[in-house]
């Protein structure tokens, strides 16, 4: 709240800051290798589809490798004791808006499950809070009904204060910023009708390290993906995939 007070008051700062910010960051590419796999053997197989802006990319990985999808498929494998074939549909600057057209220009691979990773670039477009979250409901509806998903996961936002790419006022005011995405993403998922794809905020506390980010200080490196695959691949195995979740949605 005291972001929203103190925002007419800064928000020549915060442009210039912003300007500059933007102006000398040195735009990096996203990285080589596969955007589709799978992983483990057996029977069972898991259909998982990440989509969403340059860090569901990899952006700031040397490769695909040691970027999101492919890690998070290989560590749900693991936890699952079961195959998992993966595809990626990503691309930097996406808004939730620009995410979902960007879905629809191409074709999807079916998904038992999906992870958005979304909303850096609605803060820094300044893109109104409920109409992202309008925007992320239609990618939901629109992954069930195009990739048969019945389960669409949203990470909350990381603390963005922690940017090294960021000066001061701009990385407090980023960082309250997304926490406010944050509490609104969880109370919009609770509220999400009980009916499929179910949708699910994935809170992501404590997992983000300014001294694992790439050398842009904008985007996460090599060992911060690894953590955030981690982390999410725990909160998919344990509340979502579990057999306590899935006889909880059955019933």
């Amino acid at each position: 709240m005291l972001d929203l007070i103190a925002r007419p008051l800064l928000f020549p700062l915060l442009m210039a800051q912003a300007q500059r910010v933007r102006a000398g960051i040195e735009p990096l590419p996203e990285p080589p290798g596969p955007r589709a796999g799978r992983e483990g053997r057996g029977a069972g197989e898991l259909s998982l589809l990440v989509v969403g802006d340059s860090s569901a990319a990899g952006v700031g990985a040397p490769h695909q490798d040691l970027a999101l999808a492919r890690p998070l498929a290989r560590r749900l494998s693991q936890r699952l004791a079961r195959p998992v074939r993966w595809a990626l549909l990503a691309q930097s600057g996406l808004t939730s808006a620009a995410t979902l057209a960007h879905l629809k220009a191409h074709d999807v691979p079916e998904a038992d499950l999906a992870v958005v990773v979304v909303g850096v670039n609605d803060i820094t477009q300044q893109v109104p809070q409920a109409a992202a979250l309008k925007h992320r409901g239609e990618i939901a509806i629109w992954l069930e009904a195009h990739a048969g998903a019945r389960h669409v996961l949203f990470p909350a936002l990381p603390e963005m204060e922690l940017f090294p790419a960021l000066p001061q006022p701009l990385a407090w005011w980023a960082g309250q910023t997304a926490r406010r995405n944050n509490r609104a993403q969880a109370r919009w998922a609770r509220r999400w009708p009980l009916a499929r794809p179910r949708v699910t905020h994935v809170p992501m506390d404590r997992v983000m390290r300014s001294d694992l980010m790439a050398v842009d200080g904008f985007h996460p490196g090599p060992g911060l993906y690894a953590r955030v695959a981690e982390h999410l691949a725990e909160a998919i195995a344990r509340d979502v995939l579990s057999p306590q979740s899935i006889s909880k949605e059955a019933a």
